[in-house]
Parts: C-alpha cells; sequence; structure tokens
C-alpha cells in the first residue's frame, strides 16, 4: 500500500511537472484571421437599408460590444454552454479527462468544453479534436482567462462562434434565423440560438421535422437551464417553451443575385479608387472584405426598382432570353440604363442587364456605341465657338466631305441617300430633325474640328479617350474615343448609360459637372468616419452657362417637336436626344434615348449579342424613338411625378463671332413690295340719270362648251407632303464604321 501512494505522489509531481511545463512551453498565438475578420456593410442611400455585404472567407460576421449584446443572450449562452463560466478558471478538467481517455481507447472523440475553452478553439486553434490540441487548448484558456475579463471572453466568444446559415456570432445569427438584429430579439429568439450552437448544421429547423424536434428539446434545456439560474422566473420560462419562435426562411446565396451583384462590384470599384487626404488608397481589398466597413451608396430603393420595372415592362418578351439559356450571343438582347441626380452627380439607379449570377457584365457600366446622342458635345462645341442656334448648315443628302460621304436617315428605294432637308437649316433644325450632314458639317466648321467635339465631351463627363484617375466615371472607360475621329458626333465611340446620363447632367445643370459617384460614405469598424462626400460642393465649370442653356433648349425641342417626342409624357419639362449607330456591316447595332428634367438624367441603350449584333431585321423596331424613349418614360415618369416642379432656363440665344463664315442665319427672300396705288380724283357732280329705255328681251341661246386648255399649260404647286425621314418621320442617325452616314434613325 505503501509502494502505491509512493507511486501515485510521484504521477501526481510529474503530471504537475508536466503543467508547469506546458504552461510555460505553450504560448498564446496570434489569432486566425479568419476570425478577426467582420463583414463588411453596403446599404442605400440614407445607410438604413442594407443593399448587401462584402464577406470574408464567406464568414458573415457582425461583431457588437459587450454592452450591446441582449442581456437575454449573454444569459442564454451561459445556460446553455457553460453553467460555471463566471466562477471557473477557464477550462473543464472533467472534459479534458474524458477526451484524454476516449482517445486513448478508440473511444468516441469528444470535448464538452466550457465558454473560454471554445472561444479559444474558435480564435487560437484548429478545429480538430485530439490530445495535443485539447492541451493547447487547456493552456491558453488559462491564460486567456488572467489575461481578460470574463465580459471580454464572453462578447469574443459569442461574437466568433457559429451560428449555421453561414453567419457567424450572433449579430449575423439574429439576421439569418429572425430577420432582424440581436437588440431586438425576445427571450425565444435568444434560447433558439443559444440551442442552435449546439449543432448548428443539424439543429436548423429549415432541415425539417426531425430538426425541429430535436432542436425543440434542446430549446426546452436552455429554457430551463435559465430558470434554475434564475435568469428568467418559472412562469415566464413555461410561457417561452410553449413554442419555438418563427423562423425566417434561409436565404439562398443570393448576396449576388440580380442587380445586386452589380451594384456591389460598381460600390467595390470605387472604394479601391479612393484615397485618403495623404493620397494613399483609402481601403484595400483585405479591409473590403473583412474590414466591417459600414459603406452608404448614394442608390436608393425606389429607382433601383423603378428602372429594373421599366426595362422590364417595355422591352419585347420575345427578346428577354439571356445568353446562358439559349448558347448564342446573338438571341440576346440587353438593355443598360442608368440614372443620375442633375445637382450632384450621384448615382440614383440603374439597370445592368441580366441577373448578376448569370453573366457579370453590366450594360449600364458597359455600355455600346453612342449613335447621335454625341451631337449634343458637338452643339455645346458650337455654341462655344462663337455660332448660334440659329446659324445655318447644309441638311442635304448626301454630303462629300475629304474622302467620307455621309448621308442622313430615311432611305428607301426613291431615296437612296436619305433625306434632304435644304441646303440652309439652322443649328435647331438640325438637333430637332437629327440631321448627319449639318452636324458632321457642323464639327468640321469647329477651330480643331473634331477635336472641340471631344474636348466638351469630355468636359461635360464622358471617360477621356486614356484613363484618368481624377475622373474616371463608372463602369469602362469610354472606348473607340477619339479626338482624331473626323465624324465623332455621330458616336461610333462607345460609352455607358452611367457616363452619358452624367455627361447630359451637367447640361442640365448648367454646365456645372460632377462626377458621377455612388459611394457616398465610408465608416470603419470603429464607428470612424473615413470618407464622406459633401454634395453640398459645386463641381467644375464644363461649358459657359449660357452654352449649357442655348444646348439644352435644343434639347427640349427634340423633345417638344422633333424625334424625340415620346419623351414629352413626363409631368417636368424634359429635354433629351435619340440615337442609333450602325456597325461595320451597316447594320444597326445600338438604339438609345438619353435625356433629363431639371432633377434626374438618364440613359437607356439597346443592345445585342456582343455590343455590335444588328437590330435591324431581329428587333421590330430600332428606332431610339421607340423601345428606349419608352423605356425613359417608364423610369422617368415614376421618379419626377412627386417632385416639385421645375422649369428650364430660358435660352440665352448666344449670337458670338462665328470661327467661319458661310453659316450666317437663312433669311427668305423678301416679297416684293406692290407698287404704290395712285388716290382716284375726285368725281364731278352727277347729272342727273335719264330714265332708261326699256329694251327688248333677248333670245334664249344654247350653251356653248369651254374652251380647251392643255394641262401642262397649268403651273403646278410644290408638294407639301414630308418626303421619308421628313417632318413627320425620324431624324438622322448613328455614325457608321464604313462611312458614318448610319442609315439608322437618330
Amino acid at each position: 500500500m505503501k509502494t502505491f501512494f509512493i507511486v501515485l505522489l510521484v504521477g501526481a509531481l510529474v503530471a504537475a511537472l508536466g503543467v508547469i511545463v506546458a504552461y510555460n512551453a505553450i504560448s498564446i498565438p496570434n489569432a486566425n484571421a479568419a476570425y478577426e475578420k467582420e463583414t463588411s456593410f453596403v446599404y442605400y442611400r440614407g445607410g438604413k437599408d442594407e443593399l448587401g455585404r462584402y464577406i470574408a472567407d464567406s464568414q458573415d460576421r457582425d461583431s457588437l460590444p459587450y454592452d450591446e449584446i441582449p442581456q437575454l443572450m449573454k444569459d442564454a449562452a451561459v445556460a446553455a454552454e457553460d453553467r460555471t463560466f463566471w466562477d471557473n478558471s477557464g477550462i473543464d478538467v472533467k472534459g479534458i479527462l474524458r477526451a484524454l481517455v476516449n482517445n486513448n481507447t478508440g473511444g468516441t472523440q469528444s470535448g464538452a468544453s466550457t465558454i473560454t475553452q471554445q472561444y479559444v478553439k474558435n480564435l487560437y486553434l484548429t478545429q480538430e479534436r485530439t490530445y495535443t490540441r485539447k492541451v493547447k487548448e487547456a493552456v491558453i484558456s488559462l491564460k486567456i482567462s488572467r489575461q481578460k475579463s470574463k465580459e471580454d471572453i464572453l462578447a469574443g466568444y459569442l461574437n466568433t462562434i457559429y451560428f449555421g446559415r453561414g453567419a457567424y456570432g450572433v449579430q449575423a445569427a439574429s439576421n439569418a434565423y429572425f430577420g432582424k438584429p440581436a437588440a431586438k430579439i425576445n427571450l425565444r429568439e435568444a434560447a433558439a440560438l443559444a440551442a442552435i450552437l449546439n449543432d448548428p448544421n443539424d439543429l436548423d429547423p429549415s432541415n425539417g421535422e426531425e430538426s425541429i424536434s430535436e432542436l425543440d428539446g434542446r430549446y426546452r434545456y436552455v429554457i430551463n437551464s435559465m430558470v434554475k439560474m434564475g435568469m428568467v422566473d418559472a412562469a415566464e420560462g413555461d410561457k417561452a417553451k410553449e413554442s419555438l419562435p418563427k423562423f425566417k426562411k434561409p436565404r439562398s446565396d443570393s448576396r449576388y443575385g440580380g442587380q445586386k451583384g452589380h451594384a456591389l462590384k460598381l460600390v467595390r470599384d470605387e472604394l479601391l479608387r479612393l484615397e485618403d487626404e495623404q493620397g494613399n488608397p483609402l481601403v484595400t481589398e483585405d479591409e473590403i472584405n473583412g474590414g466591417g466597413l459600414r459603406i452608404t451608396t448614394t442608390l436608393t430603393k425606389k429607382t433601383m426598382r423603378t428602372v429594373e420595372e421599366a426595362v422590364n415592362d417595355v422591352r419585347p418578351e420575345d427578346k428577354k432570353a439571356y445568353v446562358g439559356e439559349k448558347g448564342d450571343p446573338k438571341d440576346a438582347l440587353h438593355v443598360g440604363a442608368a440614372t443620375v441626380d442633375v445637382k450632384t452627380g450621384a448615382l440614383r439607379g440603374f439597370y445592368g442587364g441580366q441577373d448578376f449570377l448569370e453573366s457579370q457584365t453590366n450594360w449600364a457600366a458597359t455600355g455600346a456605341m453612342a449613335g447621335s446622342t454625341m451631337k449634343a458635345f458637338t452643339m455645346a462645341a458650337a455654341l462655344d465657338a462663337g455660332y448660334s442656334l440659329k446659324d445655318s448648315w447644309n441638311g442635304n443628302s448626301p454630303m462629300e466631305f475629304p474622302g467620307i460621304k455621309v448621308r442622313n436617315s430615311g432611305q428607301s428605294a426613291s431615296d437612296p441617300y436619305g433625306h434632304s432637308y435644304g441646303a440652309q437649316v439652322s443649328s435647331l433644325t438640325a438637333m430637332e430633325k437629327s440631321i448627319n450632314t449639318a452636324f458632321v458639317e457642323m464639327s468640321d466648321s469647329l477651330p480643331d474640328k473634331s477635336k472641340d467635339v471631344y474636348k466638351m465631351a469630355v468636359a461635360a463627363g464622358l471617360p477621356p479617350e486614356k484613363a484618368d484617375p481624377k475622373h474616371p466615371g463608372i463602369g469602362m472607360t469610354t472606348r473607340d474615343f477619339s479626338a482624331e475621329d473626323f465624324l465623332l458626333t455621330l458616336g461610333k465611340n462607345r460609352t455607358s448609360p452611367i457616363n452619358m446620363a452624367n455627361a447630359y447632367a451637367t447640361i442640365a445643370n448648367r454646365g456645372v459637372h460632377n462626377d458621377v459617384h455612388v459611394v457616398s460614405k465610408v465608416v470603419d469598424a470603429n464607428g470612424a468616419v473615413i470618407y464622406e462626400r459633401d454634395d453640398s460642393e459645386k463641381g467644375r465649370r464644363a461649358m459657359d452657362e449660357d452654352v449649357a442653356d442655348d444646348t439644352s433648349y435644343s434639347l427640349q425641342q427634340v423633345v417638344s417637336q422633333g424625334t424625340g417626342q415620346a419623351a414629352g409624357a413626363v409631368v417636368q419639362p424634359a429635354a433629351g436626344k435619340t440615337g442609333t449607330a450602325t456597325n461595320a456591316d451597316d447594320n444597326v447595332s445600338s438604339a438609345w434615348f438619353v435625356g433629363y428634367t431639371p432633377q434626374l438624367a438618364t440613359a437607356v441603350a439597346y443592345t445585342r449579342g456582343d455590343g455590335d449584333d444588328a437590330l435591324d431585321g431581329w428587333l421590330d423596331t430600332f428606332f431610339g424613338a421607340d423601345y428606349p424613349a419608352d423605356t425613359w418614360v417608364k423610369i422617368m415618369g415614376p421618379l419626377t411625378d412627386q417632385l416639385d416642379y421645375e422649369e428650364f432656363p430660358p435660352p440665352a440665344w448666344l449670337d458670338g463671332e462665328a470661327p467661319e463664315s458661310g453659316h450666317a442665319p437663312y433669311v427668305p427672300p423678301a416679297e416684293p413690295e406692290p407698287e404704290p396705288t395712285k388716290e382716284p380724283e375726285p368725281s364731278k357732280e352727277p347729272e342727273p340719270s335719264k330714265e332708261p329705255e326699256p329694251s327688248e328681251t333677248p333670245t334664249p341661246t344654247e350653251p356653248t362648251d369651254p374652251p380647251t386648255i392643255d394641262p401642262s399649260d397649268i403651273p403646278t404647286a410644290p408638294s407639301t407632303e414630308p418626303g421619308p425621314g421628313g417632318p413627320e418621320g425620324p431624324g438622322g442617325g448613328g455614325g457608321g464604321e464604313n462611312d458614318g452616314g448610319g442609315r439608322g434613325p437618330g
């Protein structure tokens, strides 16, 4: 017996020595990076409604300080997982011994642990169930208990533990299971979450009746434990046990579904472009994904919904197939649309096309050939150079320029070269009817020709030919956009609806440009504001106020009596421009309508396949005045109906010194003045008349035939009926890549 006690004592001493050695040898490692990351949240304008989130390593986590975790949740977790939490040293000796026995006898690997041990396992170690890991867990738990308060440990535990449904931490779990923040959960919901902690994968009630039954048993255990520990009274506990709380259906992995993925991509791209005051990147990719940022955007729920509904209402039913459904890109009709705040450049909403999960191409940010929408910048450049709205241009078709033949729309068998409007049409008429030949002549009459059009377009908001990090726009840099392009005014360059809406917003804003943007505020995980855009600041002047007002007036005439009359259906005053463009095969590849009210600017573009495939012969109508304009009305009507009515400023009627002669306003020849008639001489007093003598009645005769007249001798008046593409028809088309005379209507 004496020998037994000696052996036992030696064994205890060796064990104690082993614990001391282990305690000194094992240090607290660095925390697992994934468990220190927090989900970054993205909000609609105003910062209340969630738009989406960036999740690091598929771990949806939103950490809360101890004081913001509901007491009910803290009590339920302790009652469910570690009743001695507030008194123990951080380890469960029985659990360690049980794990040791099971691991050495082939029994089931288990590890009933304290909350501290679970926290250590999640934050510092792996999930393997081995003796070595269990020893490390115990030693680190002892050390953590000495270094941190119980409150910090419990908060860390509730912020890192996995609750199922992709949710790490109580805040994410509360949203995942109940659709509300943790601060609003009740006793039943807190107890249910604490119960689910025991086995998140099997106790999720969405798994079926068996899981619900098992969850109910664990749920009752948690409630009973809370009653025994005096956390709730018996009556309250009995009432809570009557039923489980009502759970929210688990969401499918739709974090990027629909338009949400396109929006989150735009936000991410802009965040990575932002710089702090020292010119350093504001945030990194890792901080976006796991930095716990709170990002408020300029997008509104109403605008996003309205734009999407408008597109779905207007585009033809038989052209809604996505590329992925039929496999042939030419079977896909793409619609890109975007709405921008005129006064600030804030992107309020957009439609990027197909579901983001189907394709990551955002047609609101990618766009298509601009067509005749570029004529607005030619007009502004001409007014800036000294021309006026009344100056005249050649509207006949075709017209020969150096090495290029340009024609108007309205081609037909009898009029193969497009409709001619006369040798002298005013700038206003050229815009109303979208006359290609007049605008090419206008561009060619500028001091620096197409370079002036290019400069004006870039100043207004189109991204330049070469990327400019200071003014990048949103989405792709404008492609095929060259200051040397003689036919730039006809728009074979590609640009996006987002950037085109922003450029037209500059005109509506009387020439003041604000960079289009989608991020308005960024708050870090500690609650500090690290970025906030001040929309009260004025932008930079892109064109003189009078130039903008006159350009705007010309675009108002397009709506009131030109090719864009469909846009007049909105309540607010409207201005805008239709546009089509032709591809290398002389087929129409895009149809546009870009317009604005005094408050909002919206651009809509219809394209097919990869953006260059033919619309004519495939779509029943490819006029910008049809589907694009109708979509524009469906967007702008609901968005502006409730806004205060605003008028556009009147035109300035600029009349500067034209840089080139020969374009003076057309003055019709004056009618010759009639020769003055002589005043009649006063007559003498009339002599009294004699009584008339009665005459004999003549004998009636047969009527004679009227004289014969040769019809060729009768002069004919000129016809007043409009010809193809005339006043009643579509205006000029966008620029084709071959001869620039695009046959599609403008």
